[in-house]
């Protein structure tokens, strides 16, 4: 009984922490709104028992990645604006918070009816052990998306660093 309110919980911890992400004014405020995020994700992991993804999600994200986004966030150098009054909120906010509402009504009912009917099979033997995670990741159809995505982040880094340094 307690599993499954365990697991609603970091969920909405989750959620309201990916929010503050994309709602904080100040980089650091966000950068750890999303080490909170990983870390509500890895407990979650942990409650659906798997546990080499949720290791996984606290090391390479938590870990290695938020001191990545922290390295160029200090290396911009970038300052906090001035706090805006919580009362000021201006009329492309509303309109945004409201097509959000919406989205969010419409994925909640589709997923009302979808979700109930849905026939889950059995897991193959091996599944999500270490080994199997390995020949996916590194032999199998997910090898090319891995190594685009670290190029993609070694760029991200060097564009960092060129837009944060003041003479090349």
């Amino acid at each position: 009984m307690t599993q499954p309110v365990l697991f609603y919980l970091f969920s909405l911890v989750a959620v309201i922490a990916g929010f503050t992400v994309v709602t904080a004014r100040n980089p650091i405020t966000s950068a750890m709104a999303l080490v909170a995020c990983f870390f509500c994700l890895a407990a979650d992991y942990v409650l659906l028992e798997a546990h080499f993804v949720a290791v996984i999600q606290v090391l390479v994200y938590a870990g290695a990645i938020m001191v990545l986004f922290i390295f160029v966030i200090m290396l911009l150098n970038l300052r906090e604006d001035l706090p805006v009054p919580l009362g000021d909120i201006s009329r492309r906010s509303l309109f945004g918070l409201g097509v959000a509402g919406v989205l969010g009504v419409g994925i909640i009912a589709a997923l009302a009816v979808a979700v109930p009917h849905t026939q889950f099979g059995e897991v193959a033997e091996g599944y999500g052990t270490i080994k199997k995670v390995g020949e996916a990741m590194f032999g199998g159809p997910y090898l090319l998306p891995f190594e685009v995505v670290s190029a993609l982040l070694t760029v991200a880094v060097v564009g960092a660093v060129v837009l944060g340094k003041k003479e090349i």
